[in-house]
């Protein structure tokens, strides 16, 4: 089985850069078992985002947030739910790269 790619929505990447090393160590393996078709050890479902988004929770004494999209054939999406915005905020953002996102697979195909 091959991986699928991540496509990293708005500034995602460079947020996930900046978590802690420990943080990003885990971040990019649970990464990786979406990649794979594998379920994050610890998610929840994110209805209030979007149909299909996920959030992995990562647990290091601060709590991080990645939230995701698999569903799509082509490719893993990921937007990163950071610590500094409130949870409204963090909320939002993610909706609006959701939406952004969807719009431009409607276009490709259309």
């Amino acid at each position: 089985m091959s991986d699928k790619p991540l496509i990293w929505l708005g500034n995602s990447r460079d947020t996930i850069r900046a978590f802690p090393e420990d943080v990003r160590k885990v971040a990019g393996f649970q990464l990786w078992r979406v990649q794979r078709g594998l379920e994050p050890n610890d998610w929840k479902p994110m209805p209030s985002v979007g149909v299909g988004v996920q959030e992995i929770r990562i647990h290091t004494g601060v709590e991080h947030r990645v939230l995701y999209v698999a569903k799509f054939a082509e490719a893993c999406t990921r937007s990163r739910s950071g610590t500094r915005p409130t949870v409204k905020e963090k909320l939002e953002r993610a909706r609006q790269r959701l939406s952004l996102l969807l719009h431009q697979r409607a276009r490709r195909k259309g």
